[in-house]
């Protein structure tokens, strides 16, 4: 017989999180309120057909949006985004006839991933960056011999979603083509990365190959993803999506939840990267963001101190504020120190971000008074 789990207190700020009437996160409704608001957006935007195979429908209908925000020749809807970057990253070493991608130690793919990439499709991995970096010209130079392809992650999730200058981008995008080398970007949260970059998706999107970017993670849709590249590419990606079953009977639901999000949040993105600089930059000094300042509106907090202990007080500050405004803290590898993960919702967050640092504060004041105390 199984031990029943004791609870955490980052069990219960999780818990609290759901209930809070008020929060800085995106919150899933319930599965009916969910399909209620979206048979409503396909009445308003007139999605009476469904998509078969992958075709047609609000499938074709996305691709076509996307293709022309990003204004890129052809683009190709994907179930997730782990099989649309491991097809990219397949057809780049096949033309290459090379199986060696240099990625960021932190990647996805190396991650989360199950080492899909190597198992599934013979990929061999050369470390572009290591840790909390950004991949620059200088980190390709000092890559030997010939490559298949060059991944760049833009933001790398976990370095706090940090992205690189403008100029370094365009650099190392330079540098594939000098050497003949395919870019690939992972581009899962690419729409929360043009306020910091100053550039377009589009303008982007020119300096790659190939470029992947997310529905529902920004944009809030119940999953899917896009692959975006020149015609020959994308052909070829769509005879990737069939082989590896990603071409399902209906993705109809998907696709139309993707359209909503598209539509009505990209807008928003600016406001929710502003309120996320504002945030970090009112927190007390005992808190350290990465990265500093903030790129996106997803980033990294770091605070010394025990992170049951700080869980403890984020709970009750959670209750009596009726605010989420802060995810679980975590144990890292450096004992004493706490971090959690931050990704502000797009839409009007319910408080002001000083609000929402002054809640921060709090839990901070009560863990450091407790410390004190037990001196």
């Amino acid at each position: 017989m199984s031990k029943t789990q004791p609870v955490t207190s980052a069990d219960r700020v999780t818990q609290a999180l759901q209930t809070a009437p008020n929060t800085i996160f995106s919150r899933l409704r319930t599965p009916a309120e969910e399909f209620h608001a979206l048979a409503e957006a396909c009445e308003q935007y007139g999605l009476d057909q469904w998509d078969l195979y992958g075709d047609g429908g609000p499938i074709a209908i996305l691709e076509t949006e996307v293709r022309e925000l990003l204004a890129i020749e052809a683009a190709v809807f994907f179930p997730s985004g782990i099989m649309a970057q491991q097809v990219a990253l397949r057809i780049h070493t096949d033309r290459a006839r090379n199986p060696r991608v240099a990625l960021p130690d932190l990647s996805h793919l190396l991650v989360h991933e199950e080492d899909g990439p190597r198992i599934l499709h013979g990929l061999q991995y050369e470390y572009l960056t290591r840790g909390n970096r950004v991949a620059t010209r200088a980190n390709l130079d000092a890559i030997p011999g010939e490559l298949g392809a060059v991944l760049v992650e833009l933001p790398l999730r976990d370095a706090g979603c940090l992205l690189p200058t403008w100029e370094e981008l365009v650099d190392l995008a330079a540098a594939c083509q000098d050497r003949g080398v395919a870019l690939h970007i992972d581009g899962a949260r690419l729409w929360e990365s043009t306020p910091h970059l100053e550039h377009s998706l589009a303008e982007i999107a020119a300096l790659a190959d190939t470029v992947y970017l997310s529905f529902y993670k920004g944009l809030g849709a119940l999953a899917g993803a896009v692959l975006v590249g020149d015609q020959a590419t994308v052909a070829e990606a769509r005879v990737w999506r069939r082989r590896l079953g990603g071409t399902t009977y209906h993705a109809t639901a998907i696709a139309a939840s993707a359209l909503v999000g598209l539509r009505s949040k990209l807008a928003g993105i600016p406001q929710a990267v502003q309120w996320a600089r504002q945030f970090t930059a009112a927190l007390p000094s005992e808190i350290t963001s990465q990265p500093a300042p903030v790129h996106t509106n997803q980033f990294h907090l770091y605070t010394l101190g025990n992170a049951e202990r700080l869980n403890r007080f984020l709970h009750q500050v959670i209750e009596e504020s009726g605010v989420a405004f802060c995810r679980p803290w975590r144990a890292t590898q450096v004992p004493g120190v706490a971090a959690t993960e931050i990704a502000v919702a797009v839409g009007e967050p319910a408080v002001t971000p000083e609000e929402a640092a002054a809640l921060m504060k709090r839990v901070i004041d009560l863990a450091l008074s407790e410390d004190g105390d037990s001196r």
